[in-house]
């Protein structure tokens, strides 16, 4: 029976109480086309109950991570052509800031409406309690750890920028009160950390080694690799692999950035022999990036092939409807005014790029090329638009299976790797473009054999 036969299988109330252990054990979470189907003349059994999560976010409004993630968890999300209703519940949350009022007053103007803390109506309508420490969070107020899971959102908000562009996301910081918790209280629970796991890969590490030492399971990184790719492409697993670039469209290399590296590697970690680590980063910009270019750092063609599954195209197209060749000599030129291109090497050989082209698309793309008679694989990572975010669904699918199944459905050693490669790209620019040997990251593993990717 395939995947969506098991979804879309009509069971009674005493067939839905057979299988459910079958189904925990698969890895499978219950939609709501299986509890509509229920015999509600059967004698009436006990439910499992759901599993307790709190959410640690350091701010909770409109659009914003907090919001976009959390809320799954409060009034459900589309998945695989139905709706599903969390087998989780929100029961406590911790928010750190409070949006400022010039942020309040800038996206009012931008939307037409309020732009204030959301975090006490949900709690207020949906049941749960909102603390004022992380500790007090996870045991809703008592004295023991009171959740079986935890979603840590450290994205948003007033906090500095270090020199090298870098903005400091305390999600180290609360993930070690989190496990101070966990310490204390002599249980630990799943842990998602969004995006990149810290700005320092020192901390990024330690934040991996603790979920090893205390034996938690660990799931962080982007929506992209989970999300809808257009055209469905994947990377034939063990495949050789000879070149491989992304493309960002936009300036932000702390942001934007850190999306289309974790974008570009759940597509190469499933190369031949695993994922091994990186050997040297180097970041260039401006002029240097287009002499590159000119000088064939990385594939003309690859990068074409990228470009050329953008939706969202700039440059002239916005001022007459026109199409245009972004590969064509001078037209990146013309219309990007802070390229920046990542340029880095696995320890294995592997040679890969990251253009940060704000200016010419608005989409994450990305083109392989397979070893295999010179095969070119390309693709465009689908965000659908805003207010529903929808993408944020694929990844809260496989944050609700990991406190439900208590298995991480792919490795935290992904995100770690991406994190160092980040951090590192960061240090080369301030540093004028130097190349850099990263012996730190030397991250090795396999990625699992499904690509995880949302096909429907």
């Amino acid at each position: 029976m395939t995947r969506n036969e098991k979804i879309g299988r009509k069971e009674t109330r005493r067939e839905f109480l057979e299988t459910t252990a079958a189904a925990t054990l698969a890895g499978s979470l219950i939609t709501n086309a299986d509890a509509a189907t229920e015999d509600r003349s059967a004698p009436q059994a006990q439910k499992t109950p759901k599993k307790r999560i709190a959410i640690i976010t350091t701010l909770w409004a409109y659009l914003r991570h907090g919001q976009h993630i959390g809320d799954r968890f409060l009034v459900g999300y589309p998945w695989e052509g139905d709706w599903h209703e969390p087998q989780v519940e929100v029961v406590s949350a911790f928010v750190d800031q409070q949006p400022t009022a010039a942020d309040r007053k800038s996206r009012e103007e931008e939307y037409g409406f309020p732009q204030g803390d959301q975090s006490a109506e949900r709690a207020r309508e949906f049941g749960f309690s909102v603390y004022k420490t992380i500790a007090e969070t996870l045991r809703c107020g008592g004295r023991k750890l009171a959740v079986d899971g935890v979603v840590l959102i450290g994205e948003h908000g007033d906090y500095p920028t270090n020199d090298l562009g870098q903005k400091l996301y305390p999600r180290a910081k609360f993930f070690s009160q989190i496990v101070d918790v966990f310490r204390s209280d002599g249980r630990a629970v799943p842990v998602f950390n969004d995006k990149h796991l810290s700005y320092s890969f020192e901390k990024a590490q330690a934040m991996v080694q603790a979920s090893r030492e205390l034996g938690f399971p660990m799931l962080a990184g982007s929506s992209l690799p989970v999300g809808w790719r257009m055209p469905e492409m994947e990377v034939p697993y063990g495949a050789r692999i000879k070149e491989a670039l992304a493309i960002a469209g936009s300036r932000s290399l702390d942001s934007a950035g850190l999306h289309a590296l974790e974008a570009l590697q759940c597509l190469v970690e499933r190369r031949r022999g695993g994922e091994s680590g990186i050997r040297r980063v180097q970041t260039l910009t401006g002029a240097k990036v287009w002499k590159a270019l000119e000088d064939k750092s990385w594939s003309p063609e690859l990068m074409s092939r990228a470009l050329s599954r953008a939706d969202l195209v700039e440059g002239i197209t916005l001022k007459d409807a026109r199409t245009q060749d972004l590969a064509a000599p001078g037209v990146l030129e013309s219309i990007v005014p802070e390229p920046q291109a990542v340029l880095f090497e696995y320890r294995d050989g592997l040679r890969a790029t990251l253009l940060m082209l704000g200016g010419a698309i608005g989409d994450f793309t990305a083109a392989v090329r397979l070893d295999r008679r010179n095969q070119v694989l390309s693709t465009k990572f689908h965000l659908p638009p805003n207010p529903n975010v929808v993408y944020s669904a694929c990844l809260a699918h496989h944050i609700e299976s990991m406190i439900i199944n208590n298995k991480a459905s792919y490795p935290i050693e992904r995100t770690l790797l991406v994190s160092g490669l980040l951090e590192a790209a960061h240090v080369s620019r301030a540093q004028g473009g130097r190349r850099l040997k990263t012996p730190q990251l030397d991250v090795r593993y396999h990625a699992p054999r499904a690509s995880l990717y949302c096909h429907t």
